[in-house]
């Protein structure tokens, strides 16, 4: 169950920086040792080396992608940027089935309007982490209106968890 979780939109961008620097200077250190060994290793003097450079970079990408699933994933300089992943892919799920939330909502789901207001806090949150106010504020009207229909119906508007449940039973319905 993911939930969400507060953050400084400066210290957040601050800390994804700085992980996506070092992550992309190992990996460049990597594709340039990897493709260097191979044309040590296997490429000929003055000849056509591509092939064994473009090998090692490949080679690269495939052990960062190792080192960032099994190491560095649950590193503490990693936590702003898995948590925006995290935050990111769950707004995903959501989006993937927004016609039918969308269908429930007017219908007067509750289950439905909880998980659109999860989507609207989670979506809220990520442009602010951003830094994108200009698309945030594009959405207000409709994010303020759907509050005021769940304090209308009694429902807590503080959906900050989002229940894998509430995604089934639409994905049944459909």
């Amino acid at each position: 169950m993911f939930e969400i979780k507060p953050w400084n939109p400066e210290t957040y961008r601050q800390q994804t920086r700085r992980s996506t620097l070092i992550i992309a200077v190992g990996f460049i250190v990597l594709a340039m040792g990897l493709s260097a060994l191979a044309v040590l290793l296997f490429g000929t003097p003055g000849g056509d080396n591509f092939r064994y450079n473009l090998g090692g970079v490949i080679a690269a990408v495939i052990v960062s992608a190792a080192l960032m699933k099994f190491k560095l994933w649950d590193q503490p300089w990693m936590a702003a940027a898995v948590y925006g992943w995290q935050l990111k892919r769950n707004l995903m799920r959501v989006t993937n089935v927004m016609h039918q939330v969308t269908d429930a909502v007017q219908a007067g789901n509750p289950q439905a309007m909880k998980l659109l207001r999860f989507y609207h806090l989670g979506l809220t949150q990520m442009h602010q982490l951003d830094g994108n106010s200009s698309s945030l504020s594009q959405m207000v009207h409709e994010i303020d209106r759907h509050k005021e229909s769940m304090q209308a119906l009694g429902l807590d508007t503080e959906q900050n968890r989002l229940d894998p449940q509430w995604l089934a039973v639409l994905k049944a319905k459909a």
